[in-house]
C-alpha cells in the first residue's frame, strides 16, 4: 500500500492535481482512499458529480456517537473511496483537530484493513504546517509527500515551510518528500523559478502540469478532467504522474 500526502498552500490546486491522480490510478485499476484534510471539505467534490460529502467532524457534531464505516465515507468515481475529515464550526477550534481526530477514527474502524487499497492520498493544507496539518508527516502515515506550486512568490514560500517541516521529522523515519509538482500560472519564468527552488533543495519536479481551461471546464460539470476526457494533453500528464508513483 502507498501512502502519498500531497500538500501545498491554499488555492494553488492541490485538490485538483489529488482528484484526478485517483482518477488517473483508478482506471489503472488501482483501489484507492482519497482523505481530504482540508476544514472546507471539498478535495473530493469531483470524485463525486460535484456532490459534497459529510465531513467526519460534521457528524460528531450532529450526532451523539463516532460515525460508523458506513458513514466514514462514499465510494466515488472508480471506486475511490473518499473521506473528509472536515473541521471545527468556523472562528472556534484547531482546524488540524479535525485531521487527527478522523485519523484516529479511521484506525479504529480498520477501514484500510477492510478496503486494503492499492493507495491512500491524503489532500493537505499546507499554509500552516502546525500540528494538525503536519498528522500526515509526523505521526506516520504517509510515506512520501508531494507538495504541489507554481513561479508564485506565495505557492514557494508556502512549499519551502513544508519542506522545512517535513525535514525536522526525517530523523524519526517519517514521510521524506518525493518531488514537486508544478501546476502552472503562466507567471514569467515560472519553470526556471521552480526548477532553481528544486535544485536548491535537491528536489525533483516530478510533474509539469499545464494551465488548462479543460481542467475548469470538467470540474464544472462535477468531474475531473481525467474523467472527462482521458485523452487531453493535460489528463496525460495526470496519467503519466500516475503511472510514476507506481513505478517508485
Amino acid at each position: 500500500m502507498k501512502k502519498i500526502a500531497i500538500y501545498g498552500k491554499g488555492g494553488i490546486g492541490k485538490s485538483t492535481t489529488t482528484s484526478n491522480l485517483s482518477a488517473a490510478l483508478a482506471d489503472m485499476g488501482k483501489k484507492v482512499i482519497q482523505i481530504g484534510c482540508d476544514p472546507k471539505a471539498d478535495s473530493t467534490l469531483n470524485l463525486l458529480n460535484g456532490q459534497k460529502l459529510q465531513p467526519v467532524m460534521d457528524y460528531y457534531r450532529e450526532h451523539d456517537e463516532a460515525p460508523g464505516f458506513e458513514e466514514v465515507g462514499v465510494t466515488g468515481y472508480g471506486g475511490v473511496y473518499c473521506i473528509e475529515t472536515g473541521g471545527p464550526t468556523p472562528g472556534l477550534g484547531c482546524a488540524g483537530r479535525g485531521i487527527i481526530a478522523t485519523f484516529d477514527l479511521l484506525e479504529e474502524l480498520e477501514v484500510f484493513e477492510k478496503i486494503r487499497p492499492d493507495v491512500v492520498l491524503y489532500d493537505v493544507l499546507g499554509d500552516v504546517v502546525c500540528g494538525g496539518f503536519a498528522a500526515p508527516i509526523r505521526e506516520g502515515y504517509a510515506e512520501k509527500v508531494l507538495i504541489v506550486t507554481s513561479g508564485e512568490k506565495m505557492a514557494l514560500y508556502a512549499a519551502d515551510n513544508i519542506n522545512r517541516a517535513v525535514l525536522n521529522f526525517a530523523d524519526r523515519g517519517y514521510a521524506s518528500v518525493g518531488g514537486l509538482i508544478l501546476n502552472r500560472r503562466n507567471v514569467e519564468g515560472e519553470y526556471e523559478r521552480v526548477e532553481a527552488f528544486a535544485k536548491e533543495r535537491n528536489l525533483p519536479i516530478v510533474a509539469d502540469i499545464p494551465r488548462s481551461g479543460d481542467i475548469i471546464r470538467f470540474e464544472d460539470q462535477g468531474m475531473t478532467v481525467v474523467a472527462g476526457d482521458p485523452d487531453l494533453p493535460v489528463s496525460r500528464k495526470y496519467r503519466e504522474l500516475a503511472e510514476k508513483l507506481m513505478e517508485e
